[in-house]
């Protein structure tokens, strides 16, 4: 992160972002890249904050679709929102990992791309009553040679639309702005202007991914946290308990201590061991017998014990990270209660309706946000667009037990064909309908061998009885 009085001084804006906030970031940015402050040659990673990132991006965009529909414009936002979702996972991930991330489309030739912001690469300065950022600051980082440039991009809402400035700044650091320069000093930055006011815009020109979980780290910030904000120390726990046991089955392997008598010498005098893993000299002196020259050392491993700890431990991470149990801990020993079972997946499935909601809000965010770039840059004609959005909901739902419950309710006569397919096959009333009569008309036109139709009614064959062959079997 760039230093946020460097920012402040050169931009003569606050910074919305306390110092508690700023260590926090800083600890989950670590702890995601595997270099959390208690890690050492004697402590291990077990790459859980990775894990539990990665495992809630994989479960909010599996499956995920998007349709945009109402005209041109809806058709052409299509096309360039659908460039977005080879890295949604990813980036999502790192949203997950560090409580939020930034959306930013620009104009780049016809296209509209996104430009996804890390948090912390961006830098809130105010907000409004509901907790929407209104003036945010964005870094932009290039390296040449041995110096670093840094483009402050500044969004700011005012009466008159919204405001955007940029400026480089020149370092020998990556933590520090330097000295300012021009724009034209990095290749990829020449073309920006330094000043733009875009009017006739209501909301900032960017989205706001917040993992939606409370933030109890600065309850006064509408900034979010990390999805492992609530499991930082018992992921050190974790973490140490694992080098616990890869300890104990380096420490306790087999060795034999043998008297140094037992080996050849090298040319220094030391004793040649043919297995320096197996064995260990002992320096007795004087005679020894043959019983004394060897000694096994084969201690009893208490693996059993060190793992059942760290699956507890695992446990605790999943319920303070709202994970089912088994996502990390060994699913063998879960508790198999109807209610154990049930308790469980809901607490996963809340959390992942509520990454897809939030998701869906930056998404719609976004729409508008690219919907204000192709009018500015008359990519596409003007137009009014639709969104709706579609999740897999297989964490919710056991579609296997709901088709079988609603097949019975259907043959019972309390649930319509329509709403069966609707429900069933995520199909719209109209798209329903439609199949629907194609089944009707297929199933009366199909006659079985004897002229009658599927349905055990008389056809419209034009055969009678007559025409039938004389010797089918009865």
């Amino acid at each position: 992160m760039i230093n946020t009085s460097s920012i402040k001084d050169a931009l003569k804006v606050d910074i919305a972002i306390s110092p508690l906030m700023t260590n926090a970031l800083m600890l989950w940015s670590s702890m995601y890249i595997n270099q959390a402050p208690w890690l050492s040659k004697d402590v291990k990673s077990l790459n859980l904050p990775a894990a539990i990132a990665g495992e809630i991006s994989r479960a909010v965009t599996i499956e995920m679709d998007v349709e945009i529909s109402g005209s041109v414009r809806a058709d052409y936002l299509y096309e360039q929102i659908d460039r977005v979702y080879p890295k949604l996972r990813q980036m999502i991930e790192f949203g997950a990992a560090k409580g939020g991330l930034m959306l930013k489309p620009y104009i780049f030739g016809k296209d509209i791309v996104v430009d996804f912001v890390q948090a912390d690469q961006f830098y809130p300065v105010s907000f409004d009553a509901n907790g929407v950022i209104t003036v945010c600051v964005f870094s932009d980082q290039r390296i040449i040679g041995a110096n670093y440039y840094t483009r402050l991009e500044f969004h700011q809402m005012t009466p008159s639309g919204c405001v955007i400035r940029n400026q480089a700044y020149k370092a020998t650091g990556p933590n520090i702005l330097g000295l300012a320069v021009d724009l034209q000093s990095v290749p990829a930055w020449a073309d920006l202007e330094p000043e733009a006011i875009i009017t006739g815009v209501t909301q900032p020109l960017f989205a706001y991914f917040r993992y939606p979980l409370a933030n109890n780290i600065d309850p006064t910030s509408p900034l979010g946290v990390s999805c492992y904000a609530r499991a930082t120390d018992l992921i050190r726990d974790a973490d140490v308990q694992w080098s616990n046991l890869l300890w104990e089955f380096e420490s306790g392997g087999r060795a034999l201590y043998v008297d140094s008598l037992a080996f050849g010498r090298d040319d220094e005098g030391k004793p040649l061991l043919p297995n320096k893993r197996l064995y260990r000299t002992l320096n007795q002196g004087g005679q020894v017998s043959d019983e004394e020259m060897f000694h096994e050392w084969s201690p009893e491993f208490r693996e059993a014990s060190i793992l059942s700890g760290l699956d507890a431990i695992l446990k605790k991470i999943e319920f303070s990270c709202g994970l089912a149990y088994g996502t990390l801990s060994d699913p063998n020993t879960v508790d198999k209660t109807a209610t154990e079972i049930i308790s469980s997946k809901q607490r996963s499935a809340a959390t992942v309706t509520d990454c897809q909601k939030a998701l869906e809000s930056a998404l719609e965010d976004l729409l508008y946000a690219m919907d204000i770039w192709a009018t500015l840059g008359n990519l596409a004609p003007k137009g009014a667009y639709e969104a709706a959005y579609e999740f897999d909901d297989s964490i919710v739902t056991d579609h296997v037990t709901q088709f079988a419950q609603d097949s019975q309710a259907m043959g019972l006569g309390v649930m319509s064909k329509m709403e069966f397919r609707m429900k069933n096959y995520g199909e719209t009333e109209e798209i329903a309908r439609e199949k629907l009569a194609l089944v009707q008309e297929e199933s009366a036109s199909s006659l079985d061998f004897f002229g009658m139709s599927a349905g055990g009614q008389p056809g419209q064959n034009p055969q009678n009885a007559q025409d039938m062959p004389q010797n089918m079997p009865t």
